[in-house]
């Protein structure tokens, strides 16, 4: 099995093709249908951290995003303009949803007022100075806002595949806390999840040497393991994961006396 892509393309020479270099995908590849549970169980461990207004970093197609609801404000973007080009078609019925072109390993634009939340899934393990792309990040955030980060956990899965579309480091929860404070911000949070998807990762990658997202992996993965997974872990928390989640707090604005 491979690990599941949601659309990571955060980075690159201008952003064009970002998101075929990053996840492996064509911007007409149909395979994230196959990872509707994953991203339903990435989905309600992240949503529960978000604020009424997000915005989340190398949204790629919009594939995670598509799950928010009722939000107030929406906003989906990637250094890639033909991946930008795609949600804004995708979210066109949508009022609430902005599609904006941004590159966390450059400069960070205005995207208009801070949002509460900050997303970032599979995104950060792609730039080499992650704190430096975390300080970016926390000012698009309003005062005692939010960056919510989930990142490939743990080195002893690297494999091929993370070389392919270009992963910096894995994580452990250790590591990515250092990089949090590393960027002056607090972290109440950090924790593995997914262990069995980290076993089945180990014996596809690092000892199969699978080197590319493959859709029947997907597909055998997201209808038979995400649902145990869900149940196991709403039970016990995992020693270690394929993925790490952390939350990340930007610190309030000072009170005026």
């Amino acid at each position: 099995m491979t690990e599941p892509t949601t659309g990571d393309s955060s980075t690159g020479d201008s952003g064009t093709g970002a998101f075929v270099q990053a996840t492996g995908r064509t911007l007409e590849d149909s395979s994230g249908r196959h990872q509707r549970r994953y991203r339903a169980f990435q989905f309600g461990l992240i949503a529960q951290h978000c604020g009424r207004s997000v915005l989340e970093v190398g949204a790629g197609l919009g594939e995670f995003a598509s799950q928010f609801e009722d939000l107030d404000r929406l906003v989906v973007t990637d250094v890639d303009p033909a991946a930008v080009a795609a949600m804004a078609d995708r979210f066109r019925d949508r009022p609430e949803v902005e599609a904006r072109q941004l590159d966390l390993a450059g400069h960070v634009e205005v995207v208009g007022d801070p949002v509460s939340t900050v997303v970032a899934v599979n995104v950060l393990e792609h730039i080499e100075e992650d704190s430096a792309a975390l300080r970016s990040l926390a000012t698009l955030v309003e005062p005692g806002g939010s960056i919510v980060l989930w990142v490939p956990g743990y080195m002893q899965l690297y494999g091929d595949f993370d070389r392919a579309v270009g992963h910096v480091r894995r994580y452990t929860p250790s590591t990515l806390r250092q990089a949090i404070l590393g960027a002056g911000l607090t972290c109440p949070e950090v924790r593995p999840v997914n262990m069995l998807g980290a076993l089945a990762w180990w014996a596809a990658v690092r000892r199969g040497g699978v080197k590319a997202p493959n859709p029947w992996m997907h597909q055998i993965y997201d209808t038979m393991l995400v649902p145990t997974t869900r149940l196991l872990e709403r039970r016990l928390r995992p020693p270690f994961g394929q993925s790490v989640l952390a939350v990340a707090s930007v610190p309030a604005a000072p009170s005026s006396r």
